[in-house]
């Protein structure tokens, strides 16, 4: 079975031969030249074969041309931290002006991934590219402390940023028509009950989520949407479209079983980003694989983690994971 053709049933609750299976992650400092980075990134599929390959570039890349400032300190998610934010008063949310999306960052992305598409020697892997969500792009200009506090108190400042920040996504992502991509992954970061209420997300991340989501190609057969945080708002994420959802199950509600029944489509995840991939062992990802594809009967699951991996996790487990699959293929 090819991988459209398994993603596809997996997606619609069909039977396949087997999970389709995928992890990402981000790969701080290769990821500051578009032919490092899209060296990698083919590797990295050549190596694993996954079902699906998501390119996750640095967290600050849809932002840092406004002049932010970042460094990497040795953080294993691979995040960059801002050491400078650029929007310290809400009338500078006013000030903010659309990016070129051919240039800059935005404009390194689209090479790596023309060089990604052109290294693929089988040109069947489906090619996600990860975007963050408005409200994300806002925090990293600004800060949490200050995002919140626009939020609650110049809700209408920080609107009209919003808007421009949701504008250089929709422009990036008609450039994007260009390469043969097969979807994107809106990585959400708020939508979190630890992190801010479900009527603020309602009122500061979904219009402009759904906006991004809702721009996209017809011919993009293949768009999730990643929710971080330790109590994600599933039921909200739930009515994105979008034909996958990923989220962490560990420590958290909901779980695979209970998270299939908020939404159409597939589940992403199974496994421990920390506990499995990053501590554990193969034998501990076999155990929490077998158990994830026995909840879920083997349908409407991406075997994946809750999140993109730590970029010290083991060799060793990644192989696991790609394993594993074949191993509870169905005969």
């Amino acid at each position: 079975m090819q991988k459209r053709e398994r993603l596809e049933k997996t997606i619609s609750g069909e039977s396949t031969d087997r999970a389709p299976v995928t992890i990402w992650r981000h790969w701080p400092g290769d990821d500051q030249r578009p032919t490092d980075f899209a060296q990698v990134l083919i590797d990295y599929q050549k190596t694993f074969d996954w079902d699906m390959l998501v390119v996750v570039p640095a967290n600050t890349y849809s932002v840092l041309d406004y002049g932010i400032t970042t460094n990497w300190q040795d953080t294993i998610n691979g995040h960059y931290s801002v050491t400078r934010h650029i929007i310290h008063r809400s009338l500078e949310w006013t000030e903010l002006r659309p990016l070129d999306v051919m240039r800059g960052e935005y404009g390194k992305l689209l090479t790596c991934l023309q060089q990604v598409h052109a290294g693929l020697e089988d040109n069947e892997t489906p090619i996600l590219v990860g975007i963050h969500s408005p409200l994300s792009q806002a925090e990293l200009l600004s800060g949490r402390v200050q995002l919140l506090r626009d939020m609650r108190v110049n809700h209408d400042r920080l609107r009209t940023g919003l808007n421009i920040l949701t504008e250089n996504t929709l422009n990036f992502i008609d450039t994007l028509r260009k390469i043969p991509i097969s979807g994107i992954l809106l990585m959400v970061e708020h939508a979190s009950y630890d992190v801010i209420s479900e009527e603020e997300y309602v009122t500061f991340g979904t219009p402009y989520d759904r906006k991004i989501l809702e721009s996209v190609p017809h011919g993009w057969w293949l768009n999730g949407v990643s929710v971080l945080g330790q109590a994600p708002m599933m039921r909200l994420m739930g009515t994105y479209p979008a034909q996958f959802f990923n989220w962490g199950v560990q420590h958290q509600r909901p779980d695979l079983s209970e998270g299939r029944t908020l939404f159409e489509g597939a589940a992403c995840g199974g496994v421990r980003t920390r506990d499995d991939l990053l501590y554990g062992t193969p034998m501990s990802i076999r155990d929490s694989a077998r158990k994830a594809l026995m909840d879920m009967n083997q349908r409407r699951l991406i075997l994946s983690a809750g999140g993109p991996a730590p970029i010290i996790t083991p060799r060793s487990n990644l192989k696991a994971m790609r394993q594993i699959v074949e191993e509870t293929a169905r005969i």
